[in-house]
């Protein structure tokens, strides 16, 4: 699996031939690209309706919409998305098969007003594990999967539910603070989660979410976890293995 992020929240997702993109904002200080320099991707994934992980979405509109079936329909009227996973979208606690890889929607804790002037609703808030292969209850160590926490703060399902039955080996994790977990709550998640690989997400964008992933970093080793972050530079994949 590779995965490369575009700054703020947004990650290309590469899954044997199928190709994935989450939250596609590249208005962000991180990267250097334009939405017309990436790949089409085959599947647009959107966390919530905020304008800073859609303000993209519509230039990949060729590509199958994975969001839940409010997003969904907002998209399609909005900017002309055709396909969506199912016809109408997935909501909490699916698993929907993209080409080669498996997603499943997990709860966030955030808000999904879209500001438009309906204030129309985006559902609920979400976040998604993309996995190689399909999640059961028997553990499977050659599979991979990777956890994008949307706009999240913490919450004991990633302890209850995400690490231990998704098993992930990667999560991004937002550490803006301010909307979202900040760099102590964004470590215990880490620590909760159990992942071998940890990236800090949502952060630098604006003014209120400026944040130095060292601290990050520092925060998720004194949870006494050994979990490895990577604070990665915008535009360079990383290959994440089993």
């Amino acid at each position: 699996m590779e995965l490369t992020w575009h700054g703020h929240s947004t990650w290309y997702v590469t899954v044997g031939e199928t190709t994935l993109l989450i939250d596609p904002f590249f208005d962000n200080p991180k990267t250097d690209l334009e939405p017309a320099d990436v790949d089409t991707p085959e599947y647009v994934l959107l966390t919530h309706g905020h304008a800073d992980h859609i303000a993209h979405a519509g230039e990949f509109s060729d590509a199958t919409l994975v969001a839940t079936p409010e997003l969904t329909a907002y998209c399609q009227e909005e900017f002309g998305f055709e396909d969506a996973v199912g016809g109408m979208g997935m909501n909490l606690g699916g698993t929907v098969e993209c080409g080669d890889a498996y997603v499943t929607m997990v709860r966030a804790d955030h808000t999904n007003g879209i500001m438009t002037e309906n204030d129309a609703s985006g559902g609920m808030p979400a976040g998604f594990v993309v996995s190689d292969t399909k999640p059961t209850q028997v553990s499977d160590e050659e599979s991979t999967a990777f956890y994008h926490a949307g706009d999240t703060s913490l919450m004991s399902e990633m302890r209850e539910v995400v690490g231990p039955y998704l098993e992930p080996d990667a999560a991004a994790v937002p550490i803006g603070d301010h909307f979202t977990m900040g760099p102590w709550q964004a470590a215990v998640a880490v620590d909760w989660l159990d992942v071998d690989h940890a990236f800090p997400q949502h952060y630098d964008t604006f003014p209120p979410i400026e944040q130095d992933p060292e601290d990050f970093a520092r925060e998720v080793k004194a949870t006494g976890s050994d979990t490895e972050v990577h604070a990665l530079e915008a535009d360079e994949p990383f290959e994440l293995e089993p």
